[in-house]
Protein backbone atom coordinates (compact mmCIF):
# COMPACT_ATOMS: atom_id res chain seq x y z
CA UNK A 1 0.00 0.00 0.00
CA UNK A 2 1.23 3.51 -0.78
CA UNK A 3 1.00 6.12 1.99
CA UNK A 4 1.40 9.88 1.66
CA UNK A 5 1.25 12.33 4.56
CA UNK A 6 0.86 15.95 3.41
CA UNK A 7 0.66 19.29 5.23
CA UNK A 8 0.03 22.69 3.63
CA UNK A 9 3.80 23.35 3.81
CA UNK A 10 5.36 20.07 2.66
CA UNK A 11 5.21 16.32 2.10
CA UNK A 12 6.02 14.59 5.41
CA UNK A 13 6.11 10.98 4.19
CA UNK A 14 5.68 9.08 0.94
CA UNK A 15 6.33 5.39 0.42
CA UNK A 16 5.20 1.79 0.48
CA UNK A 17 3.93 0.56 3.86
CA UNK A 18 2.26 -2.48 5.42
CA UNK A 19 -0.42 -0.30 7.04
CA UNK A 20 -1.19 2.81 9.08
CA UNK A 21 -2.98 3.48 12.39
CA UNK A 22 -4.89 6.77 12.51
CA UNK A 23 -6.68 8.86 15.20
CA UNK A 24 -10.21 9.11 13.81
CA UNK A 25 -12.89 11.33 15.33
CA UNK A 26 -14.59 8.21 16.78
CA UNK A 27 -11.34 6.54 17.88
CA UNK A 28 -8.24 4.88 16.50
CA UNK A 29 -8.53 2.76 13.35
CA UNK A 30 -6.14 0.89 11.07
CA UNK A 31 -5.86 0.75 7.29
CA UNK A 32 -4.08 -2.22 5.69
CA UNK A 33 -3.38 -3.26 2.12
CA UNK A 34 -6.45 -3.54 -0.18
CA UNK A 35 -8.70 -1.65 2.28
CA UNK A 36 -12.14 -0.62 1.01
CA UNK A 37 -12.46 3.01 -0.20
CA UNK A 38 -12.80 5.38 2.75
CA UNK A 39 -12.80 9.08 3.65
CA UNK A 40 -12.53 9.99 7.33
CA UNK A 41 -11.90 13.04 9.49
CA UNK A 42 -8.91 12.84 11.81
CA UNK A 43 -8.39 14.45 15.20
CA UNK A 44 -5.14 15.55 16.80
CA UNK A 45 -3.16 12.57 18.03
CA UNK A 46 -0.61 9.94 17.09
CA UNK A 47 -0.32 8.36 13.65
CA UNK A 48 1.62 5.08 13.48
CA UNK A 49 3.13 3.91 10.20
CA UNK A 50 3.56 0.15 9.96
CA UNK A 51 6.50 -0.02 7.54
CA UNK A 52 6.50 -3.83 7.78
CA UNK A 53 5.53 -6.34 10.46
CA UNK A 54 8.60 -5.43 12.57
CA UNK A 55 9.25 -1.72 11.90
CA UNK A 56 7.12 1.33 12.73
CA UNK A 57 7.34 5.14 12.74
CA UNK A 58 5.31 7.44 14.97
CA UNK A 59 4.09 10.95 14.12
CA UNK A 60 2.17 13.53 16.12
CA UNK A 61 -0.48 15.04 13.85
CA UNK A 62 -2.98 17.86 14.01
CA UNK A 63 -6.51 17.47 12.68
CA UNK A 64 -7.19 16.64 9.04
CA UNK A 65 -8.55 13.96 6.72
CA UNK A 66 -7.58 10.62 5.21
CA UNK A 67 -8.67 9.23 1.85
CA UNK A 68 -8.16 5.54 1.00
CA UNK A 69 -8.64 4.57 -2.64
CA UNK A 70 -7.05 1.98 -4.95
CA UNK A 71 -4.53 0.70 -2.37
CA UNK A 72 -3.33 4.26 -1.64
CA UNK A 73 -3.86 6.22 1.59
CA UNK A 74 -3.50 10.01 1.46
CA UNK A 75 -3.39 11.82 4.81
CA UNK A 76 -3.98 15.60 4.69
CA UNK A 77 -3.27 17.31 8.02
CA UNK A 78 -2.66 20.83 9.34
CA UNK A 79 0.71 19.79 10.78
CA UNK A 80 2.81 16.73 11.65
CA UNK A 81 6.15 15.91 13.23
CA UNK A 82 8.01 12.66 13.73
CA UNK A 83 8.32 11.42 17.31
Amino acid sequence: MTLEILTPEKKIFSGEVYGVQLPGIGGMFEVLEKHAPLVSALKQGKLKILKNKNSTSLYSIQSGFVEVLNNRATVLVEGAKEL
